[in-house]
């Protein structure tokens, strides 16, 4: 686990000469209440108890702003796999300290992730040390991997003035001065460590001493340095229990992913390399893709190996801020359902304070979480009655987030990246063009009310959202109904097996005055044909009209599931798309003309900026709900308009 690098810089990570990504301001966080969160000891043991796989990965902070965008991205999209937590890296001394708390805290309170932070006693006295675990605690995380850590580069290893010598010091005094508040997780090192190789000082029986004295100092599990010869391992494992550590152990698999990585990985941390492994590897070494695919298949192998050994509950990977390698293992092993659905609600729950209870959001934020999550950080319970208290003064504004982009946050690169991708539209036939790309999924920038990828749900109704797109209707969020789906239907089933679950059509756009008076006049003369539709619009200046009589919170999911209420995760509240339709306008500007360069940019960029205004100030939000889920066509309105 320790030390690990970073196969595109070729820096160490755990011992790397890198600085901190320095920030303008900490996001806010509150004291959390956490006798609710389980730690990964407490996961892993329910895992056990159930004959459950799991498995886990480890991120390391980026060296530059737009890496640590990336890497957001990059964890939003492995977060669907449901992993059963994550671990943040920490560099030497501290020099990833502030970045590696940064994004330890927003994976775990932004992607519903449980994080294990790394803390290293390099260069780090005690009350570093005591800084780093407070700031940790007051994040909301439970779980800490307790390292020795890597020297800086080209210095020798030496223990810092008030500082520890050992990982074991280290886990006595977090058991010492915490208790059991953090889940402490140690390294494991099946061929010996690197250093201890080196010098020649430790034999294998002293190291197997050195780990049982870190668990008997309060380790509660043992993650594994990289390897790539698993019988070497599995005796480890034997020889681990053999001489009383009882803690689960969990493989550290770095899949082999490109000839120079591999080599500079195994050459660094001393990896004792099977003949029949090095000789194929030099036999393709001058073709890349044979490389991965190599490295997919020798993973594979390895797992499968280690899993019907039966030695450990999981396995752990090193996924150097990668994700084919690993997503391809996981999927030749049969550990990522390809045909049930995993999810416990139809988002990610978070995973600190209360809000590991919080089971109804408004469906507007659908696409932007992590938005929503900013604005109603600081209710106090989730939800308070229904869906939450939407007239709280706590409901926060959104103020500038890099996770958010936009508002002048984008890199220089993602301008360029995002312009290229939206183009410079010089009329309405042009904007829906780009609304069309998205819905169609071949969006390959940011989609400007978007965070997320597009839902698989939506290919069932994309081409109705086309028609709409090309007549002036531009949609920014939709869900197609379901009359009583298998919960574990793998597009839109949730809430575990045994269930049903079901939707109401929905369909959210922007459309200029002209076609939503249109749209209400369709309604209002075709009631008995259109009754079941709920129709709410607003526009930049607060101007509401809706044709329900007396507006109420609507829930458009819902589930039914075995000794259980019913369940309706996600509804429509008219109080709460007021407070969301300040976003949705301002995301006009804030994510879409601010690429543009409004003092030299081209003649047509100018009038792309004007246009974009123009729909900012004049347009209408509008979202409808078809209450029919049984048999309703919520597109067939819409032929009637204009």
């Amino acid at each position: 686990m320790e030390p690990q690098r970073d196969p595109v810089n070729g820096s160490l990570e755990n011992g790397c000469a890198t600085s901190p990504i320095s920030r303008s301001e900490t996001p806010p966080y509150r004291d959390l209440n956490l006798r609710e969160v389980p730690k990964v000891k407490d996961k892993v043991a329910a895992c056990v108890e159930e004959g459950k796989r799991f498995y886990s990965f480890e991120f390391f902070p980026p060296k530059t702003e737009q890496g640590v965008l990336n890497l957001y991205d990059r964890v939003a999209r492995l977060s669907r796999l449901e992993p059963l937590f994550v671990d943040v890296t920490w560099g030497a001394g501290g020099s990833t300290s502030e970045l590696t708390l940064e994004l330890s805290g927003n994976i775990q309170r932004f992607f519903g992730l449980d994080v294990a932070m790394h803390l290293t006693c390099t260069n780090m006295e005690e009350g570093r040390v005591d800084k780093a675990l407070e700031d940790a605690k007051r994040r909301g995380i439970r779980n800490i991997v307790g390292l020795r850590g890597d020297p800086p580069v080209g210095q020798e290893w030496r223990q810092c003035k008030d500082g520890f010598a050992h990982a074991s010091d280290l886990v006595r005094h977090i058991r010492r001065v915490y208790g059991d508040h953090f889940c402490v997780i140690v390294a494991g090192y099946p061929e010996g460590h690197p250093a201890g190789l080196l010098d020649g000082k430790l034999t294998y029986e002293e190291e197997l001493q050195y780990l049982k004295e870190k668990v008997d100092a309060g380790g509660d599990l043992i993650i594994t340095q990289m390897f790539y010869d698993v019988d070497l391992f599995l005796r480890f494992v034997t020889d681990c229990k053999a001489i009383g550590i009882n803690v689960p152990i969990l493989p550290g698999i770095l899949p082999i992913q490109t000839y120079t990585g591999f080599k500079r990985m195994t050459g660094f941390c001393r990896t004792h390399v099977p003949p029949a492994v090095a000789e194929a590897v030099e036999r393709i070494k001058d073709d890349e893709d044979a490389v991965k695919n190599f490295g997919i298949e020798y993973g594979t192998d390895m797992c499968r190996r280690i899993l019907k050994s039966n030695l450990v509950p999981g396995l752990h990977f090193y996924t150097l801020n990668l994700e084919k390698a690993t997503v391809s293992i996981l999927e030749n092993l049969g550990l990522i359902p390809k045909f049930e659905s995993v999810r416990s609600l139809p988002w990610r729950p978070a995973t600190i304070d209360g809000r590991r209870f919080e089971d109804v959001r408004p469906i507007f934020w659908a696409n932007r979480p992590t938005s929503y999550l900013l604005r109603t950080e600081g209710w106090d319970e989730y939800p308070n009655g229904r869906w939450g208290d939407y007239r709280s003064p706590a409901y926060g504004d959104l103020s500038e987030h890099h996770l958010l982009g936009g508002g002048g946050l984008y890199t220089s690169e993602q301008r360029e990246r995002i312009r290229k991708a939206l183009g410079t539209p010089q009329n309405m036939n042009d904007i829906a063009a780009v609304f069309v790309k998205y819905v169609r999924g071949e969006a390959n920038a940011p989609f400007p009310w978007a965070a997320e990828p597009l839902a698989e749900e939506t290919k069932w109704i994309s081409a109705g959202l086309e028609r709409l797109n090309w007549q002036g209707f531009f949609t920014i969020n939709s869900q197609p109904r379901v009359n009583c789906a298998p919960s574990t239907d793998v597009t839109v089933g949730w809430g575990g097996p045994g269930g049903y679950v079901y939707q109401k059509a929905y369909i959210e756009f922007f459309c200029s005055k002209e076609r939503m008076e249109q749209l209400f006049e369709v309604v209002r003369q075709n009631s008995n044909e259109f009754g079941s539709l709920s129709v709410y619009a607003i526009n930049v200046n607060g101007e509401t009209r809706t044709n329900v009589k007396r507006p109420r919170t609507n829930a458009v999911t819902w589930g039914i599931f075995p000794d259980r209420e019913v369940l309706q995760p996600t509804v429509v509240c008219p109080e709460s798309f007021k407070a969301w339709s300040k976003e949705a306008f301002a995301l006009w500007k804030q994510n879409w003309a601010s690429v543009y360069d409004a003092q030299s940019g081209t003649p047509g960029e100018k009038r792309t900026m004007a246009l974009i205004e123009h729909i900012h100030d004049t347009y209408w939000l509008v979202n409808v709900v078809d209450n029919n889920f049984v048999s309703g066509d919520i597109f067939k309105v819409f032929a009637r308009v204009g």
